[in-house]
């Protein structure tokens, strides 16, 4: 017997954490939310949410990122 994990709405992923679409979509052009966490056909989008709560609990921070990025240059 399996135990899978469903696959929700950007809409359910946004109120998951508490944000607009927009900031979701945002996340989803910007590579925040990793291509692995989700499914898209045509314009729909289904995420895997453990997977999303887990690639947004390790991402680096973005501020330190630039800070880091910015001692390069």
């Amino acid at each position: 017997m399996t135990t899978e994990t469903p696959f929700v709405t950007i809409e359910d992923a946004a109120k998951h954490f508490v944000v607009s679409v927009a900031t979701v979509r945002t996340w989803i052009k910007t590579g925040v939310i990793p291509k692995s966490t989700y499914i898209k056909i045509g314009h729909t989008y289904r995420f895997n949410l453990p997977l999303v709560v887990a690639a947004l609990t390790t991402a680096p921070d973005p501020v330190q990122l630039e800070l880091d990025l910015g001692d390069k240059k």
